[in-house]
């Protein structure tokens, strides 16, 4: 994921140590990590990409349905609304902003997985995009402009954003993948059997 270019320099400037096997060991074993890392992005990519999205297709064209099922992606993110309240930490109207952002990011990121679903035919990409950027979270832009190497940072954040989009149809080229998408939900032509 070249767009979380700045965030990966930033978290090694803050971080020099970086990634060590222990921690790794930790979170293996921690349920919570677990499910956010594994779970989520195999069981939501499944329902959302997997199901949905060819079933959307006959009806509304590729186009639309990029778009369209992304919504109901977003929608089934609105129970952090119940979770945040139950746990208190906030108002009511922080919470309800928070939701409305998460709601916006996941559609954006439904449409992205979405995208490379239907480019490439496969469940992997969006899988393991899915559980990256669960574990990045949003791009923390306001920590890097508060940041004593900001310029550096911006750049690579800067860098990063035009790198994904420079490189999103040609890394996402079905010839690369298979001449037979595989969420096609037309039959098999006598030939390809």
């Amino acid at each position: 994921q070249v767009f979380y270019l700045g965030p990966l320099v930033h978290s090694s400037v803050e971080n020099p140590d970086g990634f060590n096997v222990e921690s790794w060991l930790l979170c293996v074993r921690d349920a919570v990590w677990l499910r956010n890392q594994v779970v989520a992005p195999l069981t939501e990519e499944l329902v959302f990409r997997g199901a949905m999205l060819p079933m959307l297709l006959p009806c509304s064209g590729s186009t639309a349905a990029v778009f369209t099922a992304p919504l109901f992606f977003g929608v089934a993110h609105l129970h952090h609304i119940i979770e945040q309240r139950r746990l208190a930490k906030d108002n009511m109207k922080v919470i309800l902003l928070t939701a409305g952002i998460q709601f916006l990011y996941t559609t954006v990121f439904g449409a992205f997985t979405a995208f490379i679903f239907l480019r490439t035919g496969h469940l992997v990409g969006p899988v393991l995009c899915h559980s990256f950027c669960n574990s990045q979270g949003l791009p923390d832009i306001a920590s890097a402009l508060q940041h004593p190497q900001r310029s550096a940072l911006l750049s690579f954040y800067l860098v990063g954003a035009l790198l994904f989009l420079v490189l999103l149809f040609p890394l996402t080229d079905p010839y690369f993948y298979t001449s037979i998408p595989v969420c096609s939900l037309a039959p098999l032509p006598p030939s390809a059997c």
